[in-house]
């Protein structure tokens, strides 16, 4: 898989579904990037997928809702795979607001949205969409200070965000089809690329934001970068806290691009 390729759409949960695409990650395989929808009474997108994949993954989305009927995006974070199509969205979803934080709001505003359009939310507080409550929660970790997920109460499937990402070798329909060993070695190495902040965090702190998952009580984990994971919640902890004692990362170098770019003319 040399290019970001839409898979389609996948059901995860009652009322839920992913829309599953996968980003090729030179040298390490390939990376899910995954935006969900909830069928909530008040319809929720969760992230706006890859802007190199625009056209399939608007066409997909529509497939599962007509998009007018939309009422909120909840932007995880301000990423580039998060927030790809989000302005083509607004513009077809003119009821929707979009869920983040004071911080998110300040990253997007050169997007220049309408502050009507937003709806600041923050650990702690719930979401109300009609017919469930979306409880906000700061994933352990994260790459970017304004990430938030959520515990939608009704199926209890928490929305992770970059969290309990894994880089993969091939596409898969859950996480719980990798093998064992490639889905804790995948998880420790995009832990260490997505939060580096990990090695030096204070360690009691760092138990403590695992125990606030577990207290969560979860049927399943919903990653951004992981297929669905339902019944492996200590499973993905565990890996997840092997990442804090996990060597660096360390990308490759120069000369390894251009090894790479001689031996399959793109990277």
């Amino acid at each position: 898989m040399d290019t970001p390729t839409m898979i389609g759409i996948r059901s995860v949960a009652e009322d839920t579904v992913s829309l599953v695409s996968y980003f090729p990650i030179p040298f390490f395989g390939i990376l899910p990037v995954n935006a969900f929808l909830i069928r909530a009474a008040e319809p929720v997108l969760v992230d706006t997928g890859l802007g190199a994949l625009r056209e399939s993954f608007l066409d997909h989305l529509r497939q599962v809702i007509g998009l007018s009927e939309l009422r909120w995006i909840w932007l995880t974070h301000t990423d580039a795979d998060h927030m790809g199509n989000l302005l083509p969205i607004l513009a077809e979803a003119p009821r929707a607001r979009i869920v983040t934080t004071y911080l998110g709001m300040g990253k997007m505003s050169l997007q220049q949205l309408p502050v009507e359009r937003v709806y600041l939310l923050n650990p702690g507080q719930s979401l109300h969409a009609g017919d469930r409550d979306l409880l906000c929660v700061k994933p352990p970790t994260f790459d970017a200070p304004e990430t938030t997920g959520f515990l939608d109460a009704r199926t209890r499937m928490f929305f992770s965000a970059d969290c309990f990402g894994a880089l993969m070798k091939a596409p898969a329909e859950s996480a719980g089809e990798l093998e064992p060993e490639d889905l804790r070695e995948g998880m420790v190495v995009w832990t260490t690329i997505d939060a580096p902040w990990l090695a030096t965090a204070d360690r009691r702190q760092w138990v403590r934001s695992l125990d606030r998952v577990r207290g969560l009580e979860p049927k399943g984990i919903l990653s951004s970068h992981l297929p669905p994971a339902v019944g492996l919640d200590e499973t993905l902890l565990r890996h997840l806290d092997s990442a804090q004692s996990a060597a660096p990362f360390m990308g490759p170098d120069q000369a390894a691009l251009e090894n790479l770019t001689k031996g399959v003319g793109k990277v």
